[in-house]
């Protein structure tokens, strides 16, 4: 993650040589240096968001489906039930928007299970 640097913050004192006494500023001048001391704070940049879209099939059952949604999505029957509906009528349904890392997480989860249970459900992750 890259960060941008920005706040700056001024701070003036006597600067001392190493034998205690006070360096001047100039030739002649009993003044004191000063010196600028700048600290700076981090910018946060928000991660990429990435949208997890199930594609439609002409073979997997509708119920399994619906289990998808409610076990990797966390998904309430109804929820699960309208975009599973959703993915049958348009071909593709949003079942959530996640960092890369979740997104990928899940649309492995989703694949390796769809698998396991000799289904050819697709799950793909687009960036939003």
């Amino acid at each position: 993650m890259h960060s941008t640097f920005d706040l700056t913050l001024e701070a003036t004192w006597p600067l001392r040589a190493a034998n205690g006494a006070s360096r001047s500023s100039g030739e002649g001048s009993g003044g004191s240096g000063t010196a600028v001391v700048t600290k700076t704070k981090p910018r946060v940049k928000r991660p990429n968001m990435y949208r997890v879209l199930l594609l439609n099939d002409d073979y997997t059952p509708m119920e399994f489906v619906v289990h998808v949604l409610i076990r990797f999505f966390n998904k309430n029957q109804e929820d699960a039930t309208r975009i599973m509906l959703h993915v049958h009528q348009n071909g593709v349904g949003e079942c959530g928007v996640y960092t890369y890392e979740i997104a990928e997480t899940k649309v492995t989860q989703v694949m390796d299970f769809a698998r396991k249970h000799q289904h050819p459900l697709q799950c793909v992750m687009e960036k939003k």
